[in-house]
């Protein structure tokens, strides 16, 4: 289950950190989204990927709410919890995952594929058997497919409540963009528009359960200073904001409702000013920065323009 686009999307605790380049170097090889100078990504500039990935506070909130959709299916969260080292070490698990996320989106297409491929046959040794006795393997297609449509979800979702509103036309228009990346994770039937999201979500609603490992999760997520300075404060907000994008009946299945898990008023309309701060302040160092450089646009291209 690959980290970027389909397998974890635990956040990106990079994303829109001016030390981006010193935590790229802790967590892997560092890559320089600024070259070769018009080297084109999977995704094109003007996709609404660039614009949804861009943002520290949505994509912090959406990786939560992925992580906690595919924690609440057995094969994936035995997959995900049993051969990762993110409950021993997150901060580093973490920052390869917002790399891997970052590059996947914005980096030139030799670099994320030579990435994807790593991941791919990486993953072809995760297997085992959950503790009722179901296989699982990180490359089956159903597992890839599940978990590359809860990455859509959380990081889009999380962008159009906290960021910057999107309508059904512009949903489908991100599942249809993710298509070239979904194929290179072997996520063949991943979703490729809202309908097929929403009917792959209510096919695999009977399989979503509530589980110690989903709590132990979030424990870390509020103890780990995974965010950047400016957003800490904030941090135990944005982990219930992500709560609060999953799907109503996920969060009853996942045993995610009551008082403790949900955001007062005040905390939405902070959460929501956050977001929309950060859609118009460009980080000069950040990736989605850097590759607008390579493809010849100013640094803030980004942060001037509104998804179409």
């Amino acid at each position: 289950m690959p980290p970027a686009q389909a397998r974890t999307s635990e956040a990106s605790p990079t994303s829109g950190n001016k030390q981006t380049g010193h935590a790229a170097r802790q967590a892997g090889p560092s890559i320089d989204f600024t070259a070769p100078a018009g080297a084109p990504a999977w995704y094109e500039p003007d996709s609404l990927a660039w614009q949804v990935y861009k943002n520290p506070v949505s994509l912090f909130i959406g990786g939560i709410t992925a992580v906690l959709l595919e924690l609440g299916e057995p094969r994936v969260r035995e997959g995900v919890w049993g051969h990762s080292i993110f409950p021993s070490d997150p901060i580093t698990r973490l920052r390869r995952t917002g790399l891997a996320t970052h590059v996947s989106v914005y980096a030139p297409r030799e670099v994320a594929s030579r990435l994807i491929g790593g991941v791919v046959r990486m993953h072809e040794k995760v297997r085992g058997t959950t503790p009722d006795g179901e296989p699982y393997h990180a490359n089956d297609p159903v597992l890839l497919d599940w978990v590359q449509a809860t990455v859509g979800y959380g990081f889009m979702e999380a962008y159009a409540k906290w960021a910057r509103p999107l309508d059904d036309a512009q949903r489908d228009r991100f599942y249809a963009e993710s298509e070239p990346i979904a194929r290179l994770f072997g996520a063949t039937g991943a979703p490729l528009g809202l309908d097929a999201q929403r009917a792959c979500f209510e096919a695999m609603r009977p399989r979503i359960v509530a589980h110690p490992i989903v709590f132990e999760f979030l424990a870390i997520m509020e103890r780990t200073a995974a965010v950047p300075m400016m957003l800490r404060p904030f941090q135990r907000m944005m982990i219930r904001a992500a709560i609060a994008t999953l799907p109503e009946w996920t969060r009853r299945q996942l045993d995610l409702t009551g008082p403790r898990w949900e955001l007062a008023r005040w905390q939405q309309r902070l959460i929501r000013s956050l977001g929309a701060a950060f859609e118009r302040i460009p980080i000069r160092n950040a990736p989605p920065s850097q590759a607008c450089r390579r493809m010849g646009l100013p640094h803030d291209w980004l942060y001037r323009r509104r998804p179409s």
